[in-house]
């Protein structure tokens, strides 16, 4: 009799070894039943909802109908599950419960909190050593979802179960398993609360199942406003057996004044005590009902008992968990209406003293609402912004909602907070001149006040900094971030963790004003301290926008390896927090774009550019607004279109949207003209527009000189040149053109032997980035120096007409650099990556889990990586990659 009890010495429940019995009204549904059935082909099938979803009835259903129902293993799973040693306890017993012949030497647990891991580790041998799999169906899992240890153990055993488990997961919530590895693997079957909800034609058979016919619209109807839900679904049908005519009846439906509300309020509210109705209308107001909080609403303190004994009694009350309970929406709605009847004039009242509750209890979102249905707008301003939440409005998810909320602020709500909020919904509809506006009154309500509360100095600084970004003000911007920060320090660290969009805004705003400054280094420093910030819904839109940022610096300083590799990060982050591509600045795609122009890739930079154009946000950012229109300059002119380049140049003349002006703008614009000048054969043009502007830097210095040649001044040329270093601090972007420049100046002078070198330099240099617009760039004078040269192009088949380049190639003579061997043809990205993690000493299983493949397809790419580097072994193949860079 031991193994009939747990480890605690209590006799384990057989009920929860029972597969629920179905109900004579149950609709089988034969869509998910084969979902199902193919789901348990695999190790896992997750089966998740809400409650009232009807997911364990599904799953009981589908074991009815399998060839040997009584080969299931069945477990409700209760809360006392999250000790360890409960749990298998029970798990063993419903394997053997339900045929399976658990050896007796996998031994049971011992102690109720823990579990020992050599047990798991038999019980996962027992089960890949058998001919035919065990299922093994968890329902209500979600009740040991806080016990990571719990999660833990059976992911190992399904793990090393091999074939020989397979495993049904019932669930509210998701459970504390890997599923994305499932997923990446295609071994998990979902079948989700969307999957879950009814169609038409169900809803029709539930229907009949009542002896209730509907007319095809009717059902529809009824689908659509409940949302498929199966509890809704049943609730309303409850409600039309009492009518005669149910087609009337849905499509007449208004809460309060239907057969339903009828039927409700007889039925439900009317037949509870008085205090449970005064409790019931008083919490119709709240989306969700703690007791604490529906005693401050009837001002008695018996809210516990009855909201427990209406959930128990299924009266329309579902308890969601930590003691918080929801009403049905229909019941709710109902109750509203019965509310001001009953009770008139009583809800402004109900919705303040919700206000002060929730807000006291740190719930300011669930607060504001009712501070407004209150019409109390300063109290809701000042909670608000003491929070401090006012970066909510300009980032997050609940963005939309509080800008909506906060719209409807009569003029007459006064104060700095009510201040702050205005020039919070003006900046981030990129207003200046308004929120700047509102800035300064929030401001002087400050004076004399000892600079305002902490919270209140915080919003003002923070606000200040995102409109010295919007104006490209470095210096008001650095210096509303040192208040920031001093602010923050007479906070409550609690509340500022609750907020990690503050800081993330800060730096963001901070950053984007040190770039549209020039100031790289410490834009970089901001943008990647942004970067660090927690991750989140409420930080994903600055993130997103710092790395887009560090890409764009990284492309400035001639590093297009780099700043594609924070690009595409920007990219797969707003992806993965689901941000959306109107609310994304435009500036990743857009350093995407600019990188394909440099490879020459013409139509890949075309897409990115169309992408960061789409974003709506990008036509109020300054940043965003001058790349946009360098990058469609430099693409015209790719393409062949040098009038229409310099057109679109020549609109970018004054900074966008009263923006300070930018100098790495100006250089960049003064760079691009005079290409475009050059490509229409007006070298003196582009020598005036250079030095015009004034533009610096080696990028510059190399545009001016070539400029210089095309107008025969080989001297002058030289002359730029040579004020530049020998060796430059700058990425191969910058690099190669400079080297390039330099080549084409030596071989005017007649210097061949340096011309060689340095083509050649740069060629080497320009391989790893696969940078050839520079080349293409350099004209008629660079295809003929090689074509002379045709040892020049050995290695360089990556290059456009490189590969067209014959002749043998003699040995380098003394002193000059040997040419590389070739790279028989360029990897692809995957086998780059690939690639990369040979050089770590992973194996083939480590990589192909790490980048979600299957191990064959690894293989392959393995194939054609030592095929390409002309190797046969791992080592080979490294040592290959890296003396070409490639690493």
């Amino acid at each position: 009799m031991a193994g009939l009890l747990t480890p605690g010495g209590d006799p384990l429940l057989a009920v929860r070894f029972t597969v629920p019995d179905l109900t004579e009204t149950f609709v089988r549904r034969p869509r998910l039943v084969a979902r199902l059935d193919e789901g348990v082909q695999g190790p896992l099938t997750l089966v998740n909802g809400p409650a009232g979803a009807g997911k364990t009835l599904l799953v009981a259903h589908w074991i009815s109908t399998t060839d040997r129902p009584d080969d299931v293993a069945w477990l409700t799973v209760e809360h006392e599950d999250t000790g360890p040693g409960i749990f298998w306890t029970y798990v063993l017993e419903a394997l053997r419960r339900h045929g399976a012949a658990v050896p007796d030497d996998i031994g049971s647990p011992s102690s109720p909190g823990d579990v020992d891991h050599s047990l798991l580790t038999r019980l996962a041998a027992w089960l890949s050593e058998r001919a035919e799999p065990v299922i093994l169906v968890l329902d209500e899992f979600d009740r040991v979802g806080a016990s990571a240890e719990v999660a833990d153990e059976l992911q190992f055993v399904l793990r090393h179960a091999g074939g020989g488990l397979r495993l049904v997961v019932v669930s509210r919530t998701e459970p504390q398993l890997p599923l994305h590895r499932y997923r990446a693997a295609g071994m998990v079957a979902e079948v989700r609360g969307a999957d879950l909800a009814f169609v038409p034609d169900e809803t029709a058979a539930l229907l009949g199942r009542h002896d209730i016919r509907l007319s095809d619209d009717g059902a529809r109807s009824l689908t659509e406003w409940t949302g498929g839900w199966a509890a809704g679904l049943r609730l309303c049908i409850l409600a039309a057996q009492h009518v005669d005519d149910p087609d009337t009846f849905i499509k007449n439906f208004e809460a309060g004044q239907s057969t339903l509300a009828d039927f409700l309020l007889a039925e439900v509210l009317e037949a509870q005590s008085q205090e449970t109705q005064d409790l019931l209308l008083r919490s119709s107001i709240l989306d969700q009902i703690h007791p604490d909080l529906a005693n401050a609403l009837t001002g008695r303190d018996d809210a516990d008992p009855i909201l427990a004994g209406l959930q128990h009694a299924n009266a329309f009350v579902e308890a969601i968990g930590h003691s918080w309970y929801r009403l049905h929406p229909l019941f709710a709605e109902i109750l509203r209406v019965h509310l001001r009847v009953r009770l008139p004039g009583l809800e402004p009242e109900l919705h303040r003293r919700a206000a002060r509750w929730l807000s006291g209890a740190g719930l300011l979102a669930e607060a504001l609402p009712h501070a407004a249905g209150a019409g109390e707008w300063e109290l809701a301003a000042d909670r608000f912004v003491d929070e401090p939440a006012i970066g909510e409005l300009l980032t997050g998810l609940d963005a939309e909602r509080l800008d909506g909320l906060f719209a409807a602020m009569p003029p007459d709500a006064t104060g700095p907070a009510a201040c702050l909020v205005r020039a919070a919904r003006e900046l981030a509809r990129h207003d200046v001149d308004r929120g700047l506006e509102y800035l300064r009154r929030a401001g002087e309500s400050l004076i004399g006040e000892e600079a305002g509360t902490a919270a209140l100095r915080l919003s003002h600084a923070l606000l200040r900094v995102f409109a010295a970004r919007l104006t490209g003000s470095a210096d008001l911007a650095q210096t509303a971030a040192d208040e920031m920060t001093a602010a923050q320090l007479s906070l409550p660290a609690e509340r500022l963790e609750r907020h990690p969009e503050l800081p993330a805004l800060m730096f963001t705003g901070l950053g984007s004003a040190q770039l549209w400054a020039g100031r790289f280094d410490e834009a970089r420093t901001s943008l990647s301290a942004a970067v660090q910030v927690d991750d989140g819904p409420s930080t994903a839109s600055p993130r997103h926008e710092s790395l887009g940022r560090l890409a764009l610096i990284d492309l400035l300083c001639g590093r297009p390896g780099r700043a594609e590799s924070h690009a595409r990060a920007a990219v797969a982050g707003a992806e993965r927090s689901g941000l959306p591509p109107p609310a994304r600045t435009g500036v990743a795609q857009l350093v995407l774009a600019a990188v394909a122009v440099d490879r020459d890739d013409l139509a890949a930079a075309q897409t990115h550019l169309d992408q960061a154009t789409a974003s709506s946000a990008a036509a109020h950012d300054p940043v965003a607004t001058a790349g946009l229109a360098l990058v469609r300059s430099r693409l015209l002119l790719a393409k062949g279109h040098p009038k229409e380049a310099l057109r679109v140049l020549q609109e970018l003349g004054r900074p966008p949207h009263g923006a300070e002006p930018s100098p790495w703008v100006g250089d960049r614009v003064a760079l691009a003209m005079s290409g475009a000048y050059l490509a229409l054969g007006e070298p003196l043009a582009a020598v005036e527009v250079l030095a015009e502007e004034g533009a610096t830097g080696p990028e510059a210095t190399a545009a001016a000189a070539r400029a210089r040649l095309a107008t025969g001044d080989r001297e002058a040329a030289r002359a730029l040149l040579d004020g530049l270093p020998g060796e430059l601090d700058e990425g191969p972007g910058i690099v190669v053109r400079v080297l390039l420049a330099r080549a084409q100046t030596a071989d005017a002078l007649g210097d061949d032997s340096t011309a060689r070198r340095l083509v050649a330099r740069a060629l080497r240099t320009a391989r790893p980035e696969h940078l050839r617009r520079p080349f293409i760039e350099a004209g008629a004078w660079l295809r003929t120096f090689v074509r002379h040269r045709p040892v020049l192009a050995q290695g360089h088949e990556w290059l456009p007409g490189m590969a067209a380049v014959r002749g043998a190639a003699p040995a380098p003579r003394p002193g000059e650099e040997p040419v590389l061997a070739p790279v028989l043809e360029p990897l692809s990205e995957r086998e780059q990556e690939v690639l990369e993690r040979l050089a770590q000493m992973m194996s083939r299983d480590e990589i192909a889990a790490d980048l979600h493949l299957s191990v064959n397809t690894v293989k392959t790419h393995l194939k054609s990586v030592y095929r390409k580097l002309a190797a046969t072994r791992r080592g080979e193949a490294v040592r290959r990659a890296r003396d070409l860079h490639l690493l």
